[in-house]
């Protein structure tokens, strides 16, 4: 089949935080840049993202980037890359003010500075004391930053191709990533967007599970993509459980509600927090409270008539501090919850969140993945970050406030690599004929009628097995049971089709397509899961308690060929500070 193409310099798939970031870098360095998104850009999920960005600013007290570094290793469960994490956190201040002069309207403190609020798993003095570090507007954090990233590449003449969704990656036979095959949703009919250098910047995957803080749009595309072309996946087995999901719903209510002072209460009206965290109690890591508020339910301390949620207090804040500083949670409350926080407390429970896990990369942004020749080969002309990207300077466990600063670090650092990629390779190579084959099969397997599997109802079996099986708490025989079921699940879908043929705005078609995706991303965090024995950040195994040190400090590889795992160690060695050796967490 012949295929109507468009060529680019640098191509970039998905339009959140990271992606538009490194779009920006290539588009004022005047090269021609695509974005391809299955959704207008400003829907993209860093709308989403609520509390602020870290950076020590040291605006309201003194903070310095040392200190921010020790927190995300610490935070990490030190399973975090520590010369990625430096990088980071080194950038953080520098990146932060740029946002700034894009015109990102931070909130400001009396001063006009940034205002900046507490977070939780953040200190000042290497854990002797609590830092502010998550620079905020308000508590629509990521909604600003999408807006402004995406008004600068409107500036910048960055093309979009909106309502596109991306198939499968176009390589050559010597593994060079030459784009992309995507399919015009409003017409259904696919393209191919050639590029000489391509960036993954899907986000995340959270949709896997049956309650989740996520979009309807985070299924995995860029996982499945990079699967397919023969990618392994890292750290798969390590999804946060945000412990103030709206319950029942799993809304988000951000960090920064317990930042400004909110507190967490069981059905007896105790503040539990200061049983499992005496020292930084409500602002613990994301992973403590989440298996503290489970455990306070399990132990029949839960709040309401079933008893399975606890309750996060605000009304002692006051009206005008929540109104300012909280309007977003304030008007999540009351469209879900039905209650305002100005007069009652919210019902909270963790709900799924965030992937540590990802698409391997370096702090350049390059894919990596194993060769003959080391665990670590960069994938030539292959880029990943965000949320899609395992970097990884999330380890075991995301600290709040560093996914923002994620994207847009690594955003411009991929951005600028691709410059020097670009000008060492300023000629487009030609693509073969049968490159486009498996996005193409891909497509015109929905075509089959007659009878078969329902989509929704695999979709659906998909995220009870998730939730029962690979969630806050796990143990080898669920994680074996939900292996197996997985895998009978994915037969089922081989079995799968669809009723409406059509090709215009066909959304079931979409949602198959997803669906692939999703199975691919579950199936490799859920084996993942299986495979590690020990308890690290947010994979709690209750057969295997401790921290293993000895024998799991390493990161996970999955391969869809087989589903086979391996492994590759941590980076333990910063650029250029001395290293910070695993210790006990104690928050």
């Amino acid at each position: 089949m012949s295929l109507p193409k468009r060529t680019f310099d640098a191509l970039v798939i998905g339009a959140g935080g990271g992606g538009l970031r490194a779009a920006l870098q290539l588009a004022d360095a005047d090269l021609k840049v695509a974005v391809v998104s299955k959704v207008f850009p400003t829907r993209s999920h860093t709308v989403a993202a609520q509390g602020g960005i870290n950076a020590a600013l040291g605006n309201v007290s003194p903070d310095n980037w040392h200190w921010h570094m020790y927190d995300t290793i610490k935070g990490s469960d030190y399973l975090g890359d520590q010369d990625a994490i430096e990088f980071m956190c080194r950038a953080a201040a520098q990146t932060v003010r740029e946002l700034e002069h894009y015109g990102l309207p931070f909130s400001r403190l009396d001063n006009g500075k940034i205002y900046q609020r507490t977070f939780g798993g953040q200190s000042a003095h290497f854990g002797q004391g609590q830092a502010v570090r998550a620079c905020a507007a308000a508590d629509r954090t990521g909604h600003a930053m999408l807006h402004t990233l995406y008004q600068q590449n409107i500036r910048a003449k960055t093309h979009f191709f909106d309502e596109f969704y991306a198939l499968d990656l176009v390589k050559d036979e010597e593994g060079y990533v030459l784009g992309v095959v995507a399919l015009e949703i409003e017409t259904g009919e696919p393209l191919l967007i050639e590029a000489r250098t391509t960036l993954l910047a899907t986000g995340g995957a959270a949709r896997i599970f049956r309650t989740s803080t996520n979009a309807l749009i985070n299924t995995g595309d860029g996982l499945g993509m990079a699967l397919r072309a023969g990618i392994p996946l890292q750290d798969m087995e390590f999804f946060q459980f945000h412990p103030t999901g709206i319950a029942g719903v799993g809304n988000l209510i951000s960090e920064a509600a317990r930042g400004e002072g909110g507190f967490l209460v069981n059905r007896h009206g105790e503040r539990f927090m200061q049983r499992y965290a005496p020292e930084t109690t409500d602002l613990a890591s994301r992973d403590v409270v989440s298996r503290a508020i489970v455990t306070e339910v399990r132990a029949g301390n839960g709040c309401g008539e079933q008893g399975d949620h606890v309750w996060l207090k605000l009304d002692h804040l006051g009206a005008d501090k929540i109104k300012s500083r909280l309007p977003g949670i304030r008007d999540l409350a009351r469209r879900f919850a039905h209650a305002d926080p100005i007069e009652a407390p919210i019902p909270v429970f963790p709900t799924a969140h965030y992937m540590m896990g990802g698409i391997p990369s370096n702090r350049h942004g390059q894919v990596v993945a194993p060769t003959a020749t080391g665990p670590e080969e960069a994938v030539p002309g292959l880029y990943a970050v965000g949320e899609c990207a395992c970097v990884s300077v999330h380890g075991a466990n995301r600290l709040g406030g560093n996914s923002l600063l994620d994207i847009v670090v690594f955003g411009r650092a991929a951005g600028s690599h691709m410059l020097d990629y670009l000008r060492e390779n300023p000629y487009p190579r030609p693509i073969p004929r049968e490159a486009t084959e498996l996005a193409l099969a891909r497509l015109a397997r929905w075509e089959r009628g007659g009878p078969g599997e329902s989509i929704p109802e695999i979709r659906e079996a998909m995220r009870k097995i998730m939730e029962d099986h690979c969630g806050v708490f796990r143990s080898s025989a669920g994680l074996r049971e939900g292996v197996e079921k997985m895998q009978v699940l994915r037969e089922r879908f081989s079995r799968a089709v669809l009723h409406d043929q059509s090709k215009i705005f066909n959304t079931a078609r979409i949602e198959a397509l997803e669906l692939e995706n999703m199975l691919q991303t579950a199936l490799a965090s859920i084996v993942s899961a299986s495979g590690r024995h020990e308890s690290r950040g947010a994979h709690s195994q209750v057969d295997f308690p401790v921290r293993d040190d000895k024998n799991w400090l390493k990161h996970s590889l999955y391969f869809l060929e087989g589903g086979r795992l391996d492994y590759k160690p941590v980076r333990l060695k910063p650029l250029t500070v001395e290293s910070f050796p695993p210790v006990p967490r104690t928050y």
